[in-house]
């Protein structure tokens, strides 16, 4: 087993998780989000090339041709293109792409074009929104009644702190918001949540065998047993994200790499930001340790 001081070091993870949560939230305030088609409406078209075309050339055309917040991305199979429009429907938009992509090389065939309403995006926006602020409400009530409410808020600032730096990357980068990467953040909630919970349930056990009231030693114990069960997963699941991120196209490249950024922020929460701040609360053994009564003898009469 590892033997590492986890707990010497929260001083300096702590400045570093505050740092980046203020980063991330000034990035939020200045240039917000870039929310994607299925947030602010749009127009959608699909085309299909005889020959599989680069996708770089196909952004470099529509930009020549004058069209601008856009994003290309292969859809299926590699000759099948989706262009996504930041721009008001009308008959004419997926002809005028077509022509904009055709050339003497390449002949291209408009497959669909469909318009995307903002109303549909205002809802979705607002309905996801809720549903993150519910699920970090049950998390909190999940924790206090497993383990205690210390745990609890422990546990709440850990997924704020993944989530905030999350969307504050996106925001920063201008990266595609859509309803894939919020997907991607709502499971880095739940992976998060995973690894804060194993190592808050190791705390737990060892603060009840312990006989010792020094729970800095005791969380650094408790984080070294876990150790190699939580790099194990974080690293088997790093691996398949890459190879999604990489391999997988650009329909879910951004997915991908939402929860890249969640796992290897989960991680790191999960021992300095659950775990650490548990002795900033001043969590005590007597929180989960249930005193005895002492006996009481029955009075005779």
């Amino acid at each position: 087993m590892t033997n590492f001081d986890f707990m010497s070091k929260k001083t300096a993870a702590f400045v570093v998780s505050i740092v980046l949560t203020l980063a991330a939230i000034g990035a939020l305030a200045i240039q917000n989000l870039n929310l994607g088609l299925d947030f602010t409406g749009g127009t959608l078209v699909e085309v299909q090339y005889q020959n599989a075309p680069e996708l770089d050339d196909v952004r470099q055309q529509l930009s020549e041709a004058g069209y601008r917040d856009f994003s290309v991305q292969t859809f299926g199979e590699a000759n099948d293109i989706l262009v996504r429009l930041q721009q008001q429907f009308d008959q004419s938009v997926g002809e005028s792409v077509t022509n904009a992509l055709s050339s003497k090389e390449s002949s291209v065939q408009l497959v669909r074009a469909e318009f995307v309403g903002a109303q549909v995006g205002d809802q979705l926006r607002d309905q996801s929104g809720l549903g993150m602020l519910i699920a970090l409400g049950v998390v909190a009530l999940y924790v206090a009644i497993r383990f205690q409410y210390k745990f609890a808020l422990g546990a709440l600032l850990s997924l704020g702190h993944d989530v905030i730096i999350l969307l504050g990357i996106f925001a920063f980068f201008q990266i595609d918001f859509d309803l894939t990467v919020l997907a991607a953040v709502l499971a880095v909630i739940g992976y998060s949540l995973n690894d804060t919970i194993i190592v808050y349930d190791r705390i737990r056990e060892n603060i009840r065998k312990s006989q010792t009231n020094d729970l800095a030693k005791i969380f650094n114990d408790a984080i070294n047993q876990t150790l190699a069960r939580t790099l194990s997963t974080s690293g088997t699941t790093l691996l398949v994200l890459l190879a999604l991120y990489f391999l997988g196209g650009d329909m879910i490249h951004n997915f991908s790499l939402a929860l890249i950024i969640g796992v290897v922020l989960g991680t790191f929460s999960s021992v300095y930001v659950a775990s650490a701040l548990l002795l900033v609360v001043k969590l005590k053994r007597e929180d989960l340790i249930p005193t005895k009564k002492e006996d009481v003898e029955d009075e005779l009469p």
